[in-house]
């Protein structure tokens, strides 16, 4: 079964070894938001989809 954005993300932070907040740092973001996309919570902009 294909994984979905909230999975593929935590997984790819836990293969790198970063912290939520080293993710966040890196993208520019609040480690709040990482959380969010983590727990299914919503998509960064860039992710969704244009109306």
């Amino acid at each position: 079964m294909e994984q979905g954005f909230s999975e593929r993300l935590k997984r790819y932070r836990k293969e790198k070894n970063l912290t939520q907040q080293e993710l966040a740092d890196a993208l520019g973001v609040s480690n709040k938001s990482v959380s969010r996309w983590e727990s299914e919570g919503g998509y960064p902009p860039r992710y969704t989809q244009s109306p």
